[in-house]
């Protein structure tokens, strides 16, 4: 167990690195590295925005109940969905404990707000490891009534298959050590299901998801407050981060500081129409 452990460690720094010189060099994305061992070359997680997901592939949530994608998104919330498997030693585990984290952080909640959809690509998984995982997840989350909002879904490799590479997410397995080589992230998706926002690593900051809900649902979820911050930040793919629009800031303070002038100017013209009613009054009663 030990060994494996380790060599799943391994594979998932040696992995991150890849990942981060791909980004350091778009030209390169899709096209395997020289020297890479021939568990990772392949392996990657490159969502397209705007990506229609397949609404019709079918699973098994975590009550053995047989669902599609679609069966979670109505309406007008949100859907964040991430790739796991139940059995992995350690990164999937960090990815869920990172997702719950996160969205701990929010004020949104899930079945109310919006909806979380973990999805194996492990097809030897279970209802019930996917029932294990819910529960460990809905311990740390600790709003018992969000439950309905929680859904762990286990299916077909074809099933698996139609959705992963709809998302552009591969992965390999490797027989020896009964592990896969993946990467780790989430998918935000919009409620007709459209990939409106992912972000990769294990650990998120809770105001990016919270920008990437509103966005998502179009404005549906949030406060004024959530629409105005959301105006002053922008989504930027190559990072998958959201960052400061200084232009959209610049743009936001100066209407804000001329509302402060306007609101300054009938202030000041009440006070001196009170102050010139006193003076009359005065005046008369002399």
């Amino acid at each position: 167990m030990r060994l494996t452990c380790k060599l799943g460690l391994a594979l998932t720094l040696l992995f991150v690195t890849t990942v981060a010189r791909a980004q350091m060099a778009p030209s390169n994305v899709g096209q395997p590295a020289s020297g890479l061992p021939t568990i990772l070359q392949g392996v990657n997680f490159r969502p397209e925005l705007n990506a229609q997901m397949p609404l019709d592939a079918a699973f098994k949530d975590e009550t053995g109940r047989d669902v599609r994608l679609r069966d979670y998104l109505q309406g007008q919330k949100p859907v964040v969905v991430a790739f796991v498997y139940y059995g992995c030693p350690m990164m999937c585990t960090q990815l869920e404990q990172g997702v719950v984290g996160a969205l701990r952080m929010l004020s949104f909640n899930p079945g109310r707000d919006y909806e979380v959809v973990f999805i194996s690509f492990d097809d030897r998984d279970t209802p019930q490891m996917a029932l294990e995982k819910k529960a460990t997840a809905m311990s740390k989350f600790r709003r018992p009534e969000t439950t309905t909002g929680w859904h762990f879904l286990s299916g077909s490799k074809e099933s698996i298959t139609v959705v992963t590479n709809a998302a552009n997410f591969h992965f390999n397995f490797d027989a020896k050590n009964n592990l896969f080589a993946h990467a780790s992230g989430l998918l935000l998706l919009t409620p007709d299901g459209h990939i409106s926002r992912y972000f990769y690593g294990v650990e998120f900051p809770a105001r990016d998801l919270r920008l990437g809900l509103v966005d998502a649902s179009a404005g549906k979820i949030g406060s004024p407050v959530d629409r105005v911050l959301l105006y002053c930040f922008q989504y930027d793919p190559a990072t998958a981060h959201y960052s400061a629009t200084i232009l959209n800031i610049v743009r936001l303070g100066g209407i804000m500081t001329i509302a402060a002038m306007i609101v300054a100017f009938f202030v000041f013209r009440r006070r001196e129409h009170a102050a010139a009613r006193v003076n009359l009054h005065q005046q008369g009663a002399h």
